[in-house]
């Protein structure tokens, strides 16, 4: 296996870190990642940007939002790559977010099976029911299944 160049073109970036070419406009276009342009207007990458984008989407498929790691990457100094222990400094700081995430999906888990493991099928008993459209007055969307989710009833 040849070693990776110092510099590399969007097309190496995507294949290599397999983030599609859009994603990596989109995300450049963000501000997340930074390219060089060469005389002939084409993007060219750093090789650091491979461990970048492993962060922004390690980052994501936790479920923060592209304007958490926006956040997070803004502290680092100079923009730089993330590292270890960067890592470690930020993700600790998401641990209460992610904690109550989980522990608000785990609730909805678990008093949809209630709900549905009861074999009525008709509702009457399902936290979520809202008969006569009574949680209309709470605003557009699912006011029940949105308390669900953010430790509400």
């Amino acid at each position: 296996m040849s070693k990776l160049p110092d510099v590399l073109t969007i097309g190496q970036v995507a294949e290599r870190s397999g983030v599609p070419h859009t994603a990596l406009r989109f995300y450049e276009e963000r501000g997340l990642i930074a390219s060089e342009r060469t005389a002939g207007n084409q993007r060219r990458y750093p090789r650091s940007v491979l461990r970048r984008l492993a962060f922004i989407r390690t980052a994501q498929r936790v479920g923060l939002s592209l304007e958490d790691v926006q956040q997070a990457l803004a502290t680092l100094p100079d923009n730089r790559t993330p590292t270890k222990s960067d890592w470690s400094r930020l993700s600790t700081s998401w641990r209460a977010e992610l904690d109550a995430r989980i522990d608000a999906l785990q609730r909805l888990r678990d008093r949809l099976t209630s709900c549905i493991g009861c074999g009525c099928l008709s509702l009457r008993s399902c936290f979520l029911h809202n008969f006569q459209d009574e949680q209309s007055a709470n605003g557009p969307g699912a006011p029940k299944l949105k308390a669900a989710t953010e430790g509400g009833t």
